[in-house]
């Protein structure tokens, strides 16, 4: 069977990674999650160069994109000074620690941004756009939901990794 996405990859219309990521269309939000947001999240993840992701959704063209990348050397303060304090974010930070039998390991957070001041229809949208960004993202170890900076501080990061 033939369907529009494999007729347009055929026909050279569309990249076979733009097919993946229309495979994962949000179907409760209409939400789209943009090629970038796979590939950073890979570099991440595979090559470690970046030390964390902040996503947004652009209401507009209906689509997941990366707001801002943070560098190798860049830490968990910036990754919270980067979240708006009047609107939501989605965000991935690679936390590396080492554990109690002294040995280095990596844990990858997802977190969900909703600020207080944020307004109610953004708050719906990325609350139910979530759960379809999360599937393109795989290897997430932990998720973190915070409405201010104190319930996603650094103490809750290491409590949660350990």
């Amino acid at each position: 069977m033939l369907t529009i996405n494999s007729l347009l990859l055929k026909q050279g219309h569309l990249s076979e990674s733009r097919t993946m990521a229309m495979a994962f269309k949000m179907a409760t939000t209409g939400m789209w999650v943009d090629d970038e947001c796979k590939n950073s999240f890979m570099e991440m993840k595979w090559k470690k160069v970046h030390r964390f992701i902040v996503f947004k959704i652009d209401e507009k063209s209906r689509l997941v994109t990366v707001d801002k990348v943070g560098g190798p050397g860049e830490g968990y303060q910036e990754l919270a000074a980067s979240l708006p304090t009047d609107d939501c974010r989605y965000a991935v930070y690679d936390f590396d620690f080492v554990s109690v039998d002294n040995c280095r390991k990596s844990k990858i957070f997802f977190i969900a941004w909703s600020p207080v001041a944020s307004r109610i229809r953004a708050k719906i949208l990325y609350a139910t756009s979530k759960a379809g960004l999360r599937r393109v993202l795989d290897g997430i170890h932990y998720e973190l939901q915070a409405t201010d900076p104190t319930e996603m501080g650094f103490d809750v990061i290491t409590d949660r990794a350990k």
